[in-house]
């Protein structure tokens, strides 16, 4: 027992001694105040050894970020194109293995094999897999032949028609040319779709244990249904994606830090610019313009041996006297415009500030 009681166990000991109906001595129930509830066990998430995780966190928020952005562009695609109010989501990323994306599609379920093309970059990539669940699949198809608000039920493993197989083809077009413009932030990617399956325990594109990354898309369709969009990213085709947006921000990084002075002066010494002497300004009237005929002569409003103006592109740079060099029309460069602004702009700093009464 402890050497000071609180006043609970004193007020329990005290009612134990007085009440004659009692059964259980005072020490116990100083004992069972004195027990503590006992502490929940925190639980631990298992680690693999045996397949351990070859992507870190900082790829996953990549990954992550990158379908966040595309779930808004379907998002918009979708409402827009068939007048379906839908709020796609990304609801979660995962690395898993293979096998856990085939076990949890049916045997009938549809699923597109999707290539991706990094350019400038030639390497074979395994391609990705989508599967749109067919609920969702003949919701959109019922709008595009003029159905109603209705949502359609579906059993899962509902095989598509003909028909329904064609118009499921034109949906994945616009969900597949959308991944594109869901990398763009971060690299360039072309997506085409390679084929259609019927079961996705055929498809044989990665091994079973292979290392894959699964996004599920939740999609609430007018608040009446939730469908999903499932795609997943091969590990090969995850690793040359990461290497390349890897090698770019260390090239960005570098051209940060570097003085590229000098590489940029040598790029634009390589430039073209046109140089174009003007000899004057006239201001006519239409009339004017619209009675020239060969043999008239225009006034320039300026002296035969005045200078001419040299411009570089739209800027006046020098100006010049008009002459002959090898039988073609040349300009003798006599002073730079540049340099007298310049001065100017000096002189007028160095003048003193005058009061609102000097002269």
């Amino acid at each position: 027992m402890a050497d000071v009681l609180s006043q609970s166990q004193i007020d329990a000991l005290l009612k134990s001694m007085s009440s004659t109906s009692a059964q259980e001595p005072a020490a116990t129930v100083v004992k069972d105040e004195k027990k503590k509830p006992e502490t929940e066990q925190v639980k631990y998430s298992k680690y693999d050894f045996y397949s351990p995780r070859k992507f870190t966190k900082d790829k996953i928020k990549i990954l992550t970020s990158i379908f966040e952005n595309y779930a808004r562009i379907i998002t918009s695609q979708v409402n827009g194109i068939f007048r379906v109010m839908t709020d796609i989501t990304v609801m979660e990323v995962q690395e898993r293995r293979y096998y856990e994306y085939v076990n949890s599609l049916n045997e009938n379920d549809t699923v597109t094999l999707v290539d991706a093309a990094i350019q400038d970059y030639n390497k074979n990539l395994a391609p990705l897999m989508m599967f749109v669940s067919p609920g969702l699949i003949i919701t959109l198809i019922d709008h595009m032949l003029g159905g109603g608000d209705e949502v359609a039920k579906v059993k899962p493993g509902y095989r598509y028609s003909d028909v329904e197989m064609a118009l499921y083809k034109r949906i994945l077009q616009y969900l597949i040319q959308a991944l594109k413009d869901g990398f763009s932030n971060y690299i360039s990617i072309d997506f085409k779709s390679r084929k259609i399956e019927d079961n996705p325990s055929m498809i044989q594109v990665v091994g079973l244990d292979e290392t894959v990354a699964i996004i599920h898309l939740n999609v609430d369709v007018t608040g009446l249904a939730v469908e999903r969009i499932r795609i997943c990213l091969p590990g090969n085709l995850l690793e040359n994606i990461f290497q390349v947006i890897d090698s770019r921000k260390h090239l960005a990084r570098g051209y940060s830090y570097e003085d590229n002075r000098d590489t940029i002066l040598d790029n634009i010494r390589q430039s073209q610019l046109p140089v174009t002497g003007q000899l004057g300004t006239v201001f006519l009237d239409l009339n004017d313009i619209y009675h020239l005929k060969v043999g008239d002569v225009i006034d320039m409003n300026k002296g035969k041996d005045k200078d001419v103006k040299l411009y570089v592109g739209k800027q006046p740079w020098f100006t010049g006297k008009m002459g002959v060099y090898k039988k073609n029309v040349a300009i003798r460069i006599s002073r730079r415009l540049y340099e007298e602004e310049m001065a100017e702009e000096g002189a007028q700093d160095s003048l003193p500030e005058t009061g609102a009464g000097d002269i």
